[in-house]
């Protein structure tokens, strides 16, 4: 089991090595041999989690990077004992304290039958899952109900719809459980009722409606993998539709790369011409209302050309005590600040959101909203803000949760119900499609029009 180095060793060895314990998240991380590793406890386990191999020599303050196949991790030192972890394209860190050792369950071989894999999973979700209340479930309870019906000789199957009903009544889109393992393959998530989860299928369904309808047939101008989509409307109105942010190559999503073409696409959209003189926008339409979700880090960049003075977008903590779910970690406030050195507009916005804009989605939605002259019409977004915190049971099956409270300047969070419009419309119903509407984006166009 790793432990913390004696003093002499701490000189030698490479910048962040040792044992850490983070504030919230569950985690436990080790760092020694240009290796880290993060391990996932609750009280009852500790399983481990992702592994990633250092990239280059340390950077400026001593920041070191770590890769993985699951995401890039970057480390900060502060002093001997503290320690920050931020996930690249991620938005705040995460703090670390130095201890000797890890826990020792981390040391056992955990019980793999239906009760451990159960009991882990209800753990799990005790110690982390931040809004049990705000989604009016009473967790014990929930233990109370369905651990009875589990035994020695519940099959896969049976845990599995144990496990996923369990969760339903959450309506939460970031928790889900998937098994992938010779024994069963499933997996279960449920959003929030009424509305529709994005995917591929659903969001070309949109395009098309939108460019038959709205455009007359003519296409979207398509960008960044087919992410971003943009066109002009009579009177000076621009439109830009944004389906992810994430996925901007071909290639695996890496927020390096994503945000480099991230850039090239705005530098073709927000031009000089677009945002000052007489050709600029009168008005711009973003629409957000199919967003799987994504980096907020994107959202904010893309945030970033659409105003000219620094302002406070959002703040984030996580749940950090697992006997309370009403604590949390320090408040960090993020921001948007204006691009350096190219065209930004200021003008007015209308945002489309609806139940089908999720997670980065609705951080984008947030920092949005903050920005002056800007409207946001359709429905609420589908109210799931938290990074998704991953774990593993004992059996080998995948499951995530939310831990973090995401608030606006003032205070206030929008986990469960979403955020709300200014100016409420149908969006993408089956009367809408039906009857070749789209309510929303003509309440944009008419109010833009009339603004200008």
């Amino acid at each position: 089991m790793p432990t913390a180095p004696d003093t002499r060793a701490a000189r030698n060895a490479a910048p962040a090595d040792g044992v850490w314990r983070m504030d919230g998240y569950g985690l436990f991380v080790t760092v020694s041999g240009g290796v880290l590793r993060t391990w996932d406890t609750t009280a009852l386990s500790c399983l481990p989690g992702l592994t990633a191999t250092r990239q280059g020599a340390p950077g400026p303050g001593g920041e070191v990077r770590f890769g993985s196949p699951e995401a890039v991790l970057i480390v900060r030192q502060r002093g001997t004992d503290r320690a920050t972890l931020a996930v690249d394209g991620g938005v705040g860190t995460r703090d670390m304290r130095r201890v000797p050792a890890l826990p020792e369950l981390c040391g056992r071989a955990p019980a793999t039958g239906p009760l451990a894999n159960f009991d882990v999973f209800w753990q799990t979700f005790e110690e982390n899952y931040a809004f049990f209340a705000a989604r009016g479930v009473d967790w014990d309870a929930v233990r109370a109900k369905y651990r009875p019906k589990v035994t020695a000789r519940t099959t896969p199957a049976e845990l599995f719809d144990i496990l996923a009903e369990m969760t339903a009544p959450l309506q939460d889109g970031h928790v889900a459980l998937e098994a992938d393992t010779p024994e069963l393959t499933r997996s279960a998530r449920v959003g929030r009722e009424g509305t529709v989860a994005p995917s591929p299928e659903y969001d070309e369904r949109v395009r098309e409606f939108i460019e038959r309808r709205d455009f007359g047939g003519v296409p979207l101008e398509s960008h960044a993998n087919g992410a971003i989509g943009y066109g002009e409307l009579p009177g000076g109105i621009g439109y830009l539709r944004i389906n992810r942010f994430t996925w901007y190559t071909p290639d695996a999503p890496v927020y390096q790369t994503d945000a480099a073409e991230l850039t090239k696409v705005l530098d073709r959209i927000v031009t000089r011409a677009r945002t000052s003189g007489p050709g600029a926008w009168r008005g711009l339409i973003v629409d957000i209302r199919v967003n799987a979700g994504g980096m907020d880090q994107l959202g904010l960049s893309i945030a970033s050309r659409l105003t000219d003075r620094s302002y406070q977008a959002y703040a984030k903590q996580a749940r950090n005590d697992p006997r309370d779910d009403t604590r949390f970690t320090r408040r960090q406030t993020i921001g948007v600040v204006p691009a350096a050195g190219v065209p930004r507009y200021t003008g007015p916005i209308a945002l489309l959101t609806g139940g089908s804009t999720v997670s980065a989605g609705e951080t984008f939605t947030q920092a949005l909203s903050e920005r002056p002259s800007t409207v946001r019409i359709g429905a609420n977004t589908q109210g799931i803000f938290s990074d998704v915190l991953g774990r593993t049971l004992p059996n080998g099956w995948k499951f995530s949760l939310s831990n973090e409270r995401y608030t606006n300047p003032r205070g206030r969070s929008f986990e469960g119900p979403g955020i709300a419009p200014h100016v409420r419309t149908p969006v993408f119903t089956e009367k809408e499609f039906a009857a070749g509407r789209d309510s929303a984006f003509d309440r944009a166009k008419a109010l833009l029009n009339a603004r200008s």
